[in-house]
C-alpha cells in the first residue's frame, strides 16, 4: 500500500501544510506561480516541511515536464540525461521543463558545473532542495543563477491539523475507528517533520483491532515507536546551530544551558574532541584574563577525555562547560588581538625601533643596532619605562583590561608603571 506521507501530498496551494510567506496569498513564490513564470530557485529548509511536495504540485500547477534527481545517487551522466529529456519535450512547447535535484548539496562540483549551461538558457528551471546553508554548499556561479527561498520548521498547531486532516481525509485511516487522546509523544518523536509524523500515525494506527476504538496516547506511541531519535546531524546545519547555542550559553553564563546544549551533541553522537576544542577556545576568547585558570581547565580537559574516553568523558566535558559558564567574563585578549593585527594591516611592516634590534655583527653595532635599550632587571622592580612599539604607532594601546576584579589589578598595574606614557 502507498504510504500514508504520500496519500497526504497536497493537491492544491491551498492544501500546502505552512510557508505563508512563500505560497500564502500575495506571497513572493505564489505570485511567480500564478504568472506561470518560475525562476529557478532553491528551497532551504529543515526535513520534512514540504520542499519536495512544493516542487512536485508547481510542476503540476504549471503543467511543465518534471524530471527528479536525488544528488545522493545520481551523478553527471544522469544530469545530463535529464537535461537531453528535458531539451526534447520542450522542442514543440515553451522552454522551462522542472529539473528537481533533492540534497543538492550533496553535488560535487563538478556536477553542479554540469547544470550551469542548461539553467543559463532557460532550457530547465532548476529547483534545487537543501537541508544546509546554500551559501556554503553550492557553488557561487550556480547561486547567482538561482533565487533562494527558506522554508520554516512547521509550528505545532500546523503538525496537529495534519494529523487531523489525515484521519478526516485518507481513505484508509477516515474509515478507521481511531481517537486521538495525545499527540505529545507523535510530535515529539515528528521532530517537526511532517514525513516522520505521519509515518508515526500511520505505524501506530496499525495496531488497531477491528471493532475496537484504537486510543492514541503518549505511552501508546512510546510503546509502539519504542524510542524517539534525537534531532542532531553532525555534519549539517544542526551542528552548527546547536554548537552556536552551546558557545552563547557559556559565554552569557547560564550553565544550564550549556549542559542542555552540551547533552543534545553528546546525545547525537558529536565528536567529544571538537567540544573541547571549543571549550578552549571559549576559555581564551570569551573568559580569557579574567579567570586565566579557565585556560588551564580547558586544555586539561581535551587530555582527559581523550585518556578516557565516553561514556565517562560527558561528566569531564560536563564540569568544563559548568566552569567555564560560571566563571567571569573578558575578551580583552581577543579585542587586542584583534586591534593589532588591523594595525599590522593599516600600518603596513613597520620597521623595528634600532635599540630593540639584535646587534650580533660589528656593523650592526655600529648602525646603532641595540643602541640606547635598557636592560629591565638592570632597574628596580625589574622594570623601565623605554618605547617597544614602532615609532607610528608610539603609545598606541591595544590591550584594554576590562571591569572584572583581576584585571582591575592589572590596569592598576599598568597605571602604576607606565604613569605619564600610556593613558590607562
Amino acid at each position: 500500500m502507498t504510504p500514508l506521507a504520500e496519500r497526504m501530498r497536497p493537491q492544491t496551494l491551498e492544501a500546502f501544510l505552512g510557508q505563508r510567506h512563500l505560497v500564502g496569498e500575495g506571497a513572493v513564490l505564489r505570485q511567480a506561480i500564478e504568472a506561470g513564470k518560475i525562476p529557478s530557485f532553491i528551497l532551504w529548509g529543515p526535513p520534512g516541511v514540504g520542499k519536495t511536495t512544493l516542487a512536485q504540485l508547481i510542476a503540476k500547477l504549471l503543467k511543465k515536464p518534471f524530471y527528479q534527481l536525488s544528488a545522493i545517487n545520481s551523478g553527471v551522466k544522469d544530469i545530463r540525461e535529464a537535461i537531453d529529456n528535458a531539451e526534447k519535450t520542450t522542442l514543440f512547447q515553451a522552454k522551462g521543463a522542472i529539473l528537481f535535484i533533492d540534497e543538492i548539496h550533496r553535488f560535487s562540483k563538478s556536477q553542479q558545473d554540469a547544470l550551469l549551461g542548461a539553467v543559463e538558457k532557460g532550457v530547465v528551471s532548476l529547483i534545487g532542495a537543501t537541508t544546509e546553508n546554500p551559501s556554503f554548499e553550492v557553488i557561487p556561479a550556480l547561486l547567482s543563477r538561482c533565487q533562494v527561498y527558506v522554508l520554516e520548521h512547521l509550528t505545532k498547531a500546523e503538525l496537529v491539523s495534519l494529523i487531523d486532516r489525515a484521519l478526516e481525509e485518507d481513505d484508509v485511516l477516515k474509515n478507521a475507528d481511531i481517537e486521538i487522546v495525545e499527540t505529545d509523544a507523535l510530535l515529539l518523536y515528528s521532530g517537526g517533520d511532517a514525513r516522520r509524523l505521519l509515518n508515526a500515525l500511520e505505524l501506530v494506527s496499525n495496531y488497531g483491532k477491528p471493532g475496537e476504538t484504537l486510543r492514541i496516547t503518549n505511552e501508546l506511541v512510546r510503546q509502539r515507536i519504542q524510542q524517539n531519535i534525537a534531532l542532531y546531524d553532525k555534519s549539517g546545519e544542526q551542528h552548527y546551530d546547536i554548537i552556536s547555542a552551546f558557545i552563547k550559553s557559556v559565554r552569557g553564563s547560564d550553565p544550564n544551558a550549556a549542559v542542555y546544549w552540551l547533552a543534545r551533541m553528546l546525545d547525537g553522537g558529536e565528536d567529544i574532541e571538537f567540544i573541547a576544542r571549543r571549550l578552549i577556545i571559549l576559555a581564551a576568547e570569551d573568559i580569557g584574563l579574567a579567570n586565566p585558570n579557565a585556560l588551564l581547565l580547558a586544555t586539561t580537559t581535551m587530555d582527559a577525555i581523550r585518556m578516557i574516553g565516553m561514556p565517562e568523558a560527558r561528566i569531564i566535558l560536563s564540569e568544563c562547560a559548568i566552569y567555564l559558564a560560571t566563571s567571569p567574563k573578558s575578551n580583552s585578549a581577543y579585542l587586542a588581538i584583534g586591534k593589532a593585527l588591523e594595525a599590522v594591516r593599516s600600518g603596513g611592516g613597520q620597521p623595528v625601533p634600532l635599540h630593540l634590534r639584535n646587534a650580533p655583527t660589528k656593523l650592526m653595532k655600529e648602525l646603532d643596532y641595540g643602541a640606547g635599550y635598557k636592560y629591565a632587571h638592570d632597574f628596580p622592580g625589574h622594570f623601565v619605562q623605554q618605547d617597544f612599539l614602532p615609532e607610528e604607532l608610539r603609545r598606541k594601546i591595544l590591550y584594554e583590561p576590562a571591569g572584572n576584579p583581576a584585571e582591575l589589578r592589572v590596569r592598576q598595574k599598568l597605571q602604576e608603571d607606565w604613569k605619564g606614557w600610556y593613558s590607562y
